[in-house]
Formats: structure tokens, sequence, C-alpha cells
């Protein structure tokens, strides 16, 4: 072969082959622990594991298991509460009830962005609500609840569509706003209007708002939940997780006090880890959307 040099010269090039290293591997292997540092399962056990500690020291300082009981004790009242079906009867009970609340607010905060994104008076009416909603404490509707709807299941329905609608709206607003004039105009130009053109271009385009906006409804919707079964959450002698609570701090069992906060806990661990970052990794993560 042959190559041109400087000033026209045509001088040979000479190829030199490299001999392989034997014996080397392309990349060193990662010692144990390194390898279970790459599982963020492993690291939140492991702060889990470090927060029950402190947890059981700080109750072996304290001494008091009317105050602080440990979280070994706790432990046990939660097993004892699995093994008599009464832990997971008030769970599955207040899980009934804020489905129903959460898919309504889902629903009605859909019909409010969409209303938003078509017309003029639509974005003026969202715009008022959530300005005027938003800010006001679901727990506070609650003596009106308890006044329209009576000691049931309704007030507690009433209260958790309030906690999901104006947040998720927002979210889903805010996210619809944000979609590039370019799939506006790709969507118009292929006709789309109204529910057709929100659910075909900008749903999919929005969609790590709309998560956002979901996990954040579901939040407050949980919260909202308990709080209002701490302060009604019983009818016809039945009450779920928050009742539970505030029924046994009347017994004096701050065990089983723990116990139920223990199990809002990992009720809402599962569902944050199972459900959303399932559908985060399925869906936007996938598509290149959110890192």
């Amino acid at each position: 072969m042959t190559s041109i040099a400087q000033g026209g010269v045509l001088r040979p090039e000479i190829e030199h082959e490299l001999p392989s290293l034997p014996g080397l591997a392309a990349e060193a292997p990662l010692v144990w622990h390194e390898r279970l540092r790459q599982h963020a399962a492993v690291r939140k056990t492991l702060i889990l594991l470090v927060l029950a500690l402190l947890w059981e020291a700080a109750a072996r300082y304290t001494d008091n298991d009317l105050l602080l009981p440990g979280a070994w004790q706790t432990a046990q009242a939660f097993m004892q509460g699995l093994a008599d079906g009464e832990l997971p009867a008030r769970a599955l009970l207040s899980l009934s009830v804020l489905l129903k609340g959460y898919v309504a607010g889902i629903v009605l905060a859909f019909l409010l962005t969409t209303l938003a994104v078509s017309t003029r008076v639509g974005r003026d009416v969202l715009s008022t609500l959530t300005a005027m909603f938003n800010p006001l404490p679901a727990i506070a509707l609650l003596p009106l609840a308890l006044l329209w709807f009576g000691l049931g299941e309704g007030s507690l329905v009433f209260v958790l569509i309030h906690s999901v609608l104006w947040a998720l709206a927002l979210n889903i607003y805010s996210g619809f706003l944000a979609v590039p004039e370019t799939l506006r105009m790709a969507g118009r130009n292929y006709g789309l209007k109204g529910p057709r053109y929100v659910v075909g271009i900008l749903v999919p385009a929005a969609l790590p708002a709309i998560l956002a906006g979901l996990r954040i409804g579901w939040a407050f919707a949980w919260r909202t939940l308990i709080a209002a079964e701490l302060v009604f959450g019983v009818s016809s002698g039945k009450g779920g997780l928050g009742w539970y609570i505030f029924q046994n701090r009347n017994e004096l069992y701050t065990d089983r006090v723990f116990a139920g906060l223990v199990a809002v806990v990992i009720i809402g661990l599962a569902v944050e880890n199972l459900v959303f970052n399932t559908l985060e990794r399925v869906t936007v993560r996938r598509w290149g959307m959110q890192r």
C-alpha cells in the first residue's frame, strides 16, 4: 500500500499488527460487596435495617413500652395482627375506599384537563378551581362531608376525590402545556380534535408529568384517608387502618398503634415500588423519555 506524504512524494505504508495480550480479561469482575451495592433493593433494605436498629436502641434507652415500644415488640404485634386477620381486614377496607376515591379523582382530573386544552372557558374554569381548592386541605372538608353524606363511605370518598383531583389536574395540564408544538401540529394535520387529540397526542407526550401527578395524588389520598379515619373511620362497627390505630391508642396498646403505622408504611412502599416504579420502567424509561 502507498500513500502521498508532504510534497507529493509517494512512500510505502507499513502496517504493524500488535500481538494480543493473553490471559487478561476485558473487564475486571467486581468484588461481592461492590456487586451488592449495585442493587437498589439491597441498599434500601440496609437503610431500613439501620432505621430499625436506631428505633430499637431509642426504645431501650427510653425503657417505656407505653411511650415507645421497640422495633421487635412492634414486629411481634404486627405478626399477631396478621395472624388473627385484623390487620389484613382493616387494610383491605381502607384500600377499597381509597380505590374508589382515587379512580373518581383521576377521571374528573382528565375531564377537566381535556376541557382546559380544548376551550378557553375550560382553561379559565381549571385555573380558577385549582387556585381555590388546591390549597384547601382535604381533611378540612370532612365536617361538611359528614353533613352532606352522613357517617358512611361517601364522606371518605368525597375527601379523597378532593385530595386527588386538583394536584393531579395541575400536573396533567402542566404536562400538556409542555408538549412540543411540532407534535401538536402533527395531530392537527391528521384531523385529531377533542378527546382523540388528547388521547392520541397529548397523553403519550405528557406521560412523565401524568405519572408524577398520579404518584402525588396517591400519596395525598393515602394520608388523607388515614387522617380521616383517625377522626371518623367507622360505620356499622367497621373501620380501616386509621380507625385501628385510633382504637388501639384509646386502649393504650401502643405496640399495636405502631403496628398499624408500620402497615401504612408497608402499603405505601409496596404501591410506590411495585406499581409506580413498574409503570415508569415499562413506559417512560423504556421509551427514553426519562432517565
